[in-house]
């Protein structure tokens, strides 16, 4: 069954091991998460469990969100997400999940939203070539070819410039390397996508360990 947890993202570290290696890692700080609502096959179709992590401002917040977090008995949160093929049995509204459900050693796949870069060109957005740099080239950092002239339009896919990052990335099989129950720390081997302080979720890796 899957296990999995809400956190937010601090930075890089590295830690050395007994026999001297360095591992480069990032710090993901998840603060205990709290059961905000069970699904159901009857009521839903689908089984799985919504978690919320970091409290929401009572400004920022509206009556439904309120609402589905007194439920809970906890606050509004600003980040839910959903886990699938979790065990339900032992799952209740309003419990505390913590980062001891995982262990040292574990693999996991983390999904966060990567850094957003703007408008980039086709070299820097899809890893193009460029083209001669000479002063009598008039192809330097284009985007090439367009495709077949008698297409006579641009086909959907084509590799363009455009808006870079701040999309949704899942890395897989990052090991944890370290579990600090007390200051509710994750420390996972590798980088993990997204900026200092965006948020992260966190669950057992699909591929197995």
């Amino acid at each position: 069954m899957t296990k999995g947890i809400l956190g937010r993202k601090i930075g890089m570290t590295q830690l050395f091991t007994e026999s001297g290696e360095l591992i480069p890692v990032t710090v993901v700080q998840a603060e205990p998460n709290v059961v905000l609502q069970k699904r159901t096959l009857e009521n839903d179709g689908y089984e799985a469990l919504q978690l919320g992590f970091a409290d929401k401002k009572p400004s920022r917040t509206n009556k439904p969100e309120k609402g589905h977090a007194e439920k809970a008995n906890t606050a509004p949160k600003r980040y839910v997400r959903e886990f699938r093929n979790v065990n339900l049995d032992g799952a209740e509204v309003g419990q505390e999940v913590s980062v001891e459900i995982f262990e040292a050693g574990e693999k996991v796949d983390v999904t966060g939203t990567s850094k957003g870069k703007g408008f980039q060109g086709s070299i820097k957005r899809h890893g193009q070539q460029r083209g001669p740099m000479g002063h009598g080239s008039h192809y330097h950092r284009g985007p090439g070819s367009m495709g077949a002239v008698d297409a006579m339009r641009v086909f959907k896919g084509k590799k363009l410039p455009g808006h870079m990052g701040s999309e949704q990335v899942t890395i897989q099989n990052l090991e944890v390397v370290s579990v600090d129950a007390e200051k509710n720390l994750l420390l996972i081997k590798g980088n993990v996508p997204g900026a200092k302080k965006s948020y992260v979720k966190i669950t057992s890796a699909i591929k197995g360990n």
